[in-house]
């Protein structure tokens, strides 16, 4: 798995990056059942409808991890699995594994199999997906000379298992071609998110082109004047958009405060008795447990860790660490750090008041129908996530919107 997990988490466990794919995206808590007991198919129906307006073709892809096996491939329409071939050293390009979308206005209905992986969807123009030795090469926008940095697309990211599906809304890595994610539920209902207000799409890049500081020089365009995407700011710093000390002034001001006072971090809602006390000496913030041992420290972030979640705020999938590092990170993207000392903070009235936070997460979450998003990759802390789930799926949707 590549080092860089900024994709996003569904239960805590990161899609690796735009790299080189060698493991994808499962769920934590979400323990498989006996397989005779399962309610789950071993296929659901996807309905894939194009509500764009926009006149281009629309290629589908669904791209993953077969559960049963744990091997790397690709689903055709039908849900049939197909294992990706051998890659090289010199990345080869990969199958075909395009799925012809439906015009504006129409809806076709794919299967999906119990699969972890990505829905992409591009327009115009099919994706190019190569081979490497370690996996499938997936798009990485942030680097000028990727083949798909032209292309207009998306992408959501899922998990069905026999405990059900999760799918989700992602601007972890870019805000891009907009799209909503559904689920339908046993009684017939349907668990819907990842819909933009009306006038949101626009009104995002309106927000981020005001904002000073080099936050409009995350909008990519294409030489037509088409806006393609507007890069997360940790691709942004990496791609030279945005400054490297973008979020250092809110670091420095945390790392003072808690050098005099004491950080409580209570990880897991469901065990309020579990506490970490977490304090700056020197270069280094130490968190102890309620017996006083120190369990795990962190180096000061810069502002590329804070917005990856990951490097200085590593998040492995333990039971201390990580759960510290996510609400850490939640902490610092949404800049609540100084303002409560008693983390998580998962009321949404406090978050992105200071003036420096991570303004792109805010003003995402600021056009979204529901209010969530999956702004970094942590966004799940609180439950502020664009995430559906049910345990017995009966059909899930993507519904692509107008860009208005």
């Amino acid at each position: 798995m590549s080092p860089r997990h900024r994709r996003t988490r569904i239960r805590l466990i990161p899609l690796a990056a735009a790299a080189l794919i060698g493991a994808t995206v499962t769920v934590v808590g979400a323990s498989d059942p006996d397989p005779a007991s399962a309610a789950v198919p071993a296929t659901i129906p996807l309905t894939f409808t194009n509500n764009s307006a926009r006149g281009e073709q629309v290629y589908v892809y669904n791209l993953g991890t077969e559960l049963s096996t744990g091997r790397q491939g690709w689903a055709d329409a039908n849900g049939t699995f197909h294992p990706w071939p051998a890659g090289g050293s010199t990345p080869v390009p990969a199958p075909d594994a395009a799925i012809t979308g439906p015009a504006t206005g129409r809806s076709i209905t794919i299967r999906m199999p119990k699969f972890s992986g990505r829905i992409y969807f591009s327009y115009g123009q099919k994706l190019v997906f190569k081979l490497a030795t370690g996996g499938l090469v997936q798009p990485a926008v942030q680097n000028p000379s990727d083949p798909n940095r032209n292309i207009l697309f998306n992408w959501s990211e899922y998990t069905l298992n026999d405990s059900g599906l999760w799918i989700n809304s992602t601007q972890v890595d870019m805000v891009s071609a907009p799209y909503a994610v559904g689920v339908k539920r046993p009684d017939g209902t349907v668990a819907n998110t990842g819909r933009l207000k009306p006038g949101g799409y626009r009104g995002f890049y309106d927000a981020l082109r005001g904002q000073p500081g080099g936050w409009a020089n995350l909008i990519q365009t294409r030489a037509d004047g088409t806006v393609l995407r507007a890069l997360a700011p940790g691709h942004g710093i990496e791609a030279g958009a945005l400054p490297s000390g973008v979020m250092n002034d809110y670091i420095n001001r945390v790392w003072t405060k808690y050098a005099t006072s004491t950080l409580t971090v209570t990880p897991f809602a469901n065990q309020p008795s579990v506490k970490y006390h977490g304090r700056v000496s020197g270069n280094v913030m130490n968190f102890t447990n309620s017996a006083g041992a120190v369990v795990t420290s962190f180096q000061k972030p810069d502002s590329d860790s804070v917005f990856g979640c990951y490097k200085l705020l590593d998040a492995p999938n333990d039971q201390v660490r990580g759960p510290i590092s996510r609400t850490l990170c939640a902490g610092y993207n949404r800049s609540t750090l100084l303002t409560n000392p008693n983390q998580p903070d998962t009321s949404s009235a406090g978050f992105y008041k200071d003036a420096v936070t991570n303004h792109y997460s805010r003003k995402i979450h600021a056009q979204m129908a529901d209010g969530k998003a999956y702004g970094f990759a942590f966004d799940d802390v609180g439950a502020h996530e664009s995430l559906v789930h049910d345990g017995d799926p009966r059909q899930a949707y993507i519904t692509l919107d107008p860009f208005d």
